[in-house]
């Protein structure tokens, strides 16, 4: 199992939430989150100077069988990328075990219903 970490824009989220549901990747976590990026640089909108050093960003938290690793990120990268400095970064951390609460089940059968393996 590895959980994958992807750091996005705000914008790209619905089209990233989109191509995840498409690669049936069903359940996933979210946050927004804030973050220091390396550009420092001020803009200006409607003549108002904006700092762009903080930038608002969604964390997606979404762990998955080693089968659908490569999918995931697939769906995350081609969703989330609009070729410019600042689309994000994914992460990919081992896991160790996962325990479905409610039957005790553990290992990759905790993350999904047998019923509905494909």
């Amino acid at each position: 199992m590895k959980k994958i970490e992807a750091i996005i824009r705000k914008t790209r989220f619905e089209d990233v939430k989109q191509a995840l549901l498409k690669a049936d990747i069903e359940w996933f976590s979210y946050y927004d989150v804030r973050g220091e990026g390396k550009l420092r640089q001020a803009r200006i909108y409607r003549g108002v100077m904006y700092d762009t050093s903080c930038i608002e960003r969604v964390l997606l938290n979404i762990v998955v069988r080693d089968k659908n690793v490569e999918r995931t990120i697939e769906a995350v990268q081609h969703a989330a990328c609009t070729g410019e400095i600042g689309d994000g970064r994914i992460f990919v951390i081992p896991v160790e075990d996962a325990i479905r609460i409610r039957t005790g089940e553990r290992g990759d059968i905790a993350l999904y219903n047998a019923e509905q393996e494909k």
